[in-house]
Parts: structure tokens; C-alpha cells; sequence
């Protein structure tokens, strides 16, 4: 193995300690997809590396990778910021083990993967807005009448509300509802010191 190689690797291994380590663990602290994430960076990685060695067309090789990749998504019911953390490890994984560009644009490039995620998954970026699936105790027909409903139940402004169930028997709907809670929500302010 080529010292050039054993560069690409550690590009790829420390844009994956940085993707894993310090945004996705102290965000979301699932160890099981973290475990899915190295797997799949570190699995991609070796088998990219290999098909760069060998007679088989690069194309079929990634075509490969992407089925499986399809497949292991809906497996199992992910929500998008997972989905987006899985395509960035797959993406640094392909990244480190196709060595056509120089390192240093590879580099770049998994920089920016890290970076797009560190902004687009950051916590301060759209705080205040909330998405909740809620089954309300009683039927309710009238969207107006039930964004009203949700607006004083949930203490925010309803952007947008889907109807998944409306139950006239058992006298329940499951609404899918996105909102905007207030500035300040009554949690913010009893945590505020009194002035």
C-alpha cells in the first residue's frame, strides 16, 4: 500500500471522526446508526479502494453501492437528518477511495461534506419550529376549526397540517402538524431569572 493511499485513508478517517464524533454523537447519541455510519464509511472505503486496483469497471462498482445503499434505507424507517448523515459517510467513503484528484482537492471536498452538515443539522438553525404527529381526543371536520384546536393545545402557530385519520366512530383525528412555537415558550421563561 502506497504512501499516497495511506493519506487518502486518514483524509477519510478524520473527516469520519469529525462527521461521527463531534457532530452526529453529542446531536442524536444513537450508537446504532453511529455504528451504521462507520460501517458504511469504512466499508465503502475498502471497496472502492480495491476496484481502483482491479479490472472491474468502476461504474458497476458504485452502481453496487448505491442498490445497496436503497436497500439498507428502507430496511428500516430513518428520519432525513439520519438519511442525510448516511449519504455523508457514504460519500466521504467514496471520496477517500477514488484517488483520480489530488489530495488536496479531496480534502476540500470532504471539508465541505462536514461543513454542510454541521450547518444544515445545527441546532440554532430553525429552532423554534416543531413537527409533531398528534392523535387529538375527538374528531374534528373542520380545518379551521382544528388548526385553531392545535394552535391553543400546542401554544404556537400551525404552518401546516396534514389530516392522517379522521375516526367518527372512536371520535379521534391523527393529524400530522408542523409549527412555530413563540420566542419565548412558557419552559424558556420560567428558566429566565427574574430581573
Amino acid at each position: 500500500m502506497s504512501l499516497t493511499t495511506l493519506t487518502y485513508i486518514a483524509a477519510d478517517l478524520i473527516a469520519l471522526a469529525v462527521l461521527v464524533g463531534a457532530l452526529y454523537a453529542p446531536r442524536h447519541s444513537r450508537k446504532d446508526l453511529m455504528a451504521a455510519y462507520i460501517g458504511v464509511n469504512v466499508g465503502v472505503l475498502a471497496v472502492t479502494l480495491l476496484l481502483s486496483t482491479a479490472s472491474v469497471a468502476a461504474g458497476l462498482g458504485l452502481g453496487l453501492f448505491g442498490v445497496l445503499s436503497i436497500i439498507r434505507l428502507r430496511s428500516t424507517e430513518l428520519a432525513q437528518h439520519e438519511v442525510a448523515y448516511f449519504f455523508a459517510a457514504l460519500a466521504l467513503g467514496l471520496l477517500g477511495g477514488i484517488q483520480t484528484a489530488p489530495i488536496g482537492m479531496v480534502a476540500a471536498l470532504m471539508g465541505i461534506v462536514v461543513a454542510a452538515l454541521w450547518i444544515g443539522d445545527h441546532p440554532a438553525l430553525m429552532r423554534r419550529n416543531r413537527h409533531q404527529v398528534i392523535v387529538l381526543d375527538h374528531a374534528i371536520t373542520n380545518e379551521t376549526a382544528l388548526i385553531a384546536h392545535l394552535e391553543h393545545t400546542l401554544g404556537g402557530q400551525v404552518r401546516s397540517v396534514e389530516v392522517q385519520r379522521l375516526d367518527l366512530v372512536n371520535d379521534t383525528t391523527t393529524v400530522d402538524v408542523r409549527f412555530r412555537v413563540p420566542r419565548h415558550t412558557p419552559a424558556e421563561l420560567e428558566l429566565t431569572p427574574a430581573s
